[in-house]
């Protein structure tokens, strides 16, 4: 006992049960500071350190989550613990933005008659308001976006992109809305297609779009609240103008985004932009200040927005291809205001086979009038009928916007530069068409891996890369060896 009790009087013993007893208070202290940490919020617990923020949710989505005045219930049909962490995590954190949103999990295992019940499959979010008595659902691939052209080629799925908070955005606007606008996109004149990318951002705004041939079809819909004209390859005809005309002067919306063909090409539309005090200027524009990577016709147009085009435009970089240019002119009508909001630097060239014209020159404008009912009577005495109207009587806008450049929307450049705001300029010039709504429709994040690449390796940069951790290497094992030697 005596030799028990001298080895625990010695210096060495005492050093280590005091090691023994710090490190019994420090793991105490990590045990309760982990139980106290796992009762706080989602939000506070999980910090977003991808490359991409996977969980980043913008403002379009906090504005909508926190002006909800409804109950939002988003009911998910999966098993919980085999659900991919990343959508566990988002819908935690998305709902914890809304006291009106609330998440339920049912296991389609241990109650398979859910399945029924919601009409859907496994794997699948029901997003429902109680109020409005509308139900949607997203499914589990529409969040995780897989990569189908490399399964195509290669026979492997890879992950492309996450897609919450733009599908559950969408979600909860959809069943917490009571209207749903309806866009008509003309056809019948060689006109591009939307890409995938615009056509899921107009479904994620709740924009309903159809075909529409104004030959066949005679007349412009009552329900139309946007006509679009996406790069006509053709001239519209005598009656399609005169069609569109009355749509626009009863307050029609009209947005044409022009192609590849030049005004001349073009009579009847042109003739129509004129009226609204837009002239096109033949060629292509070129802009060597404003231009990428000194390609002159790939520019960077100098932008001036109002308030509500600027929503989710941070850096302004828009860029557009084989532009045309336009120039503001007086319109037929002294009720007509036109402003240009897309524009080229004053050294630009409008460039033909003969000819290079310097100038600024407009790549979007957006021309307004005031309509009073009273216009539908008589569509060419729109400035007396203003005029004669009493200032209380119901009026709206006419509203015609022309982009002289369709490549703003082009895939080989949206999808390509995804950093672009392309999309986001052009969905904000569709909202601006609809009294009472905001653009809320939100791209996907990527899912690629990004590489740390070495640009321009030189000895400063073989230093920080290698030198720095080689001689902190040398530093430590001499370090040690001292103290060893000791």
């Amino acid at each position: 006992m005596g030799k028990i009790k001298a080895l625990f009087e010695t210096t060495r013993t005492k050093h280590g049960a005091y090691s023994v007893g710090v490190t019994a208070v420090v793991v105490a202290i990590v045990v309760v500071l982990n139980l106290i940490v796992g009762q706080l919020p989602e939000k506070y617990r999980n910090i977003d350190v991808s490359s991409t923020k996977v969980y980043e949710i913008t403002d379009t989505s906090r504005k909508l989550l926190g002006n909800l005045e409804a109950d939002v219930t988003i009911t998910v049909l999966a098993v919980k613990e085999e659900t991919d962490e990343r959508i566990r995590t988002f819908l935690d954190k998305y709902s914890e933005l809304s006291r009106h949103v609330s998440v339920e999990w049912i296991d389609p295992v241990l109650h398979p008659s859910a399945l029924t019940e919601y009409g859907t499959a496994e794997n699948t979010i029901v997003v429902s308001c109680e109020k409005t008595g509308k139900t949607t659902t997203v499914a589990f691939s529409d969040i995780i976006v897989s990569d189908m052209y490399a399964y195509y080629y290669t026979g492997t799925a890879s992950e492309a992109e996450f897609d919450g908070e733009g599908q559950l955005t969408s979600a909860v606007n959809y069943v917490t809305s009571d209207a749903q606008q309806q866009v008509y996109r003309t056809t019948g004149h060689g006109e591009e297609t939307l890409s995938s990318t615009v056509s899921d951002l107009m479904s994620k705004n709740n924009y309903n779009v159809a075909e529409l041939n104004l030959l066949m079809a005679g007349v412009i819909p009552e329900d139309c609240e946007l006509l679009l004209i996406n790069a006509p390859a053709k001239d519209l005809s005598e009656d399609e103008k005169a069609a569109v005309e009355n749509y626009l002067v009863q307050g029609g919306n009209v947005m044409l985004l022009l192609g590849g063909r030049n005004s001349s090409e073009l009579p009847n539309l042109s003739a129509l932009m004129k009226d609204y005090g837009m002239e096109s200027v033949d060629g292509y524009i070129a802009d060597p200040r404003r231009c990428y990577q000194g390609n002159y016709y790939y520019l960077f147009p100098q932008l001036s927005l109002t308030e509500e085009l600027s929503r989710g435009i941070s850096s302004e970089m828009v860029l557009v291809a084989n532009a045309h240019g336009l120039t503001l002119t007086d319109a037929a009508r002294d009720t007509i205001t036109t402003t240009a909001f897309m524009s080229s630097s004053e050294d630009a060239y409008a460039v033909t086979e003969d000819n290079q014209t310097v100038g600024a020159y407009v790549l979007g404008a957006v021309a307004t009038e005031p309509v009073s009912e009273g216009s539908k009577d008589d569509p060419k005495d729109t400035k007396n009928n203003v005029k004669e109207t009493d200032a209380k009587a119901d009026r709206k806008k006419s509203r015609f916007t022309v982009i002289s450049a369709g490549s703003l929307i082009d895939p080989q450049i949206t999808d390509m530069f995804t950093t672009l705001e392309n999309t986001t300029m052009f969905m904000n010039v569709v909202t601006e068409n609809f009294d009472g709504v905001e653009n809320i429709s939100i791209e996907p994040k990527s899912l690629a891996v990004e590489y740390n690449t070495v640009h321009h390796v030189g000895w400063f940069s073989l230093f920080v890369i290698f030198g720095i951790p080689l001689l902190i290497l040398i530093t430590g094992f001499v370090v040690w060896l001292r103290r060893r030697k000791a």
